[in-house]
């Protein structure tokens, strides 16, 4: 008995490593499952954590410049001796150094979000043998960057946290694996379990991000308000920035409601109504509402200001429910994985050996 159950372990383990190959060979790694980017938190630590526990570490530059990102990469470096990446943001004033920065430094990968990248930013990249990741909100988009050079594509629906689009995860998984084959999918945005993490690999995908798991990781540098917010938190607090009138966008960021998102719809009142009582001009009532979460994020991953701060989470935050190591949280995600390809394979009914014929 227990060697069937070592044996169907082994079979479980051999269908998953079937099923993510193409995204562990991409990568690099043991596992495809790359730590998102957050900013203020996917720092040296975590990242260097993620990879050595056999996933993919991938820094957030944010709005880093070449010194700080370079010595971000050495001490990334200084820590681990595995595969991990660089998350750059296509509307940074400074990325072409960014991404010299990455390539003299010897980064095998680089994920290019925030905007569809220019040509020239992705054949600085290619030509110097770097591996291209970009962010695809649709399938128009996606195959679009593919064409440019994207070495592997992530779908990231918004449940994620931080910046996100309209669309949800399950939909743009939907309109997109079934269709783009040409490169490796990761997929992102409120996957919380390994069970999921197979769900999307069965669909097409070849691996997967999760970014909100890995904020209460032992490793991780977040504030101990942070990562209380977010082992109190469930799925319906983290919520997306609200709008109150189209003449005024808001990026939307989804993160975990508290007495700053509250403020921010009163600033919004406050300033739409003097606009319209003809008291500021449009472009200054714009930038006010602009700069209101301006050093927000850093408030609240750093100093622990979880009150006024911006408590970035993605929905998936109901399932940290308390402080890990790296290792034990994809040792988790994994083994969640394999229990549901045992289970299947525990429930299907006995195989019956065909019948020879004699004679």
């Amino acid at each position: 008995m227990r060697t069937r159950g070592f044996a169907r372990r082994d079979a479980a383990r051999a269908r998953l490593d079937e099923l993510w190959r193409r995204g562990t060979t991409f990568l690099g790694s043991e596992f495809a499952i790359m730590g998102g980017a957050m900013t203020w938190v996917s720092e040296r630590s975590l990242v260097a954590a993620i990879s050595n526990g056999g996933g993919f570490g991938v820094i957030a530059c944010g709005s880093m410049n070449r010194e700080q990102l370079d010595a971000e990469i050495a001490a990334t470096q200084a820590r681990t001796r595995r595969p991990f990446g660089v998350n750059l943001i296509t509307l940074h004033p400074d990325l072409a150094a960014l991404s010299d920065v990455c390539i003299r430094r010897g980064v095998t990968h680089i994920v290019l979000a925030g905007a569809i990248p220019s040509t020239q930013a992705v054949r600085r990249i290619k030509d110097a043998g770097v591996k291209l990741l970009c962010f695809a909100p649709a399938l128009a988009i996606a195959k679009k960057l593919v064409r440019m050079g994207a070495d592997a594509i992530i779908v990231e629906g918004a449940e994620a946290g931080g910046h996100i689009g309209p669309v949800s995860t399950s939909v743009l998984t939907q309109e997109i694996l079934p269709h783009l084959r040409e490169v490796p999918v990761f997929v992102a945005g409120g996957i919380g379990r390994g069970d999921a993490i197979l769900a999307y690999l069965e669909m097409g995908a070849s691996g997967a991000q999760l970014g909100t798991r890995f904020v209460c990781a032992l490793e991780s540098i977040a504030h101990r308000r942070f990562k209380e917010a977010f082992i109190r938190a469930h799925a319906r607090d983290a919520v997306a920035s609200v709008q109150l009138d189209p003449r005024f966008p808001v990026i939307p960021v989804r993160a975990i409601r508290n007495a700053g998102t509250v403020r921010f719809l009163a600033l919004q009142r406050a300033v739409i109504d003097r606009f319209l009582r003809g008291e500021i001009p449009q472009k200054d009532a714009q930038l006010e509402i602009e700069h209101f979460w301006a050093g927000a994020l850093k408030r609240a991953v750093i100093d622990g200001d979880v009150e006024t701060g911006s408590v970035m989470a993605g929905q998936s935050v109901g399932m940290v429910t308390r402080e890990q190591s790296t290792r034990e949280i994809l040792g988790e995600l994994v083994s969640q994985a394999l229990s549901m390809i045992a289970a299947r394979e525990s429930a299907a009914p006995p195989r019956i050996a065909p019948v020879r014929a004699e004679g």
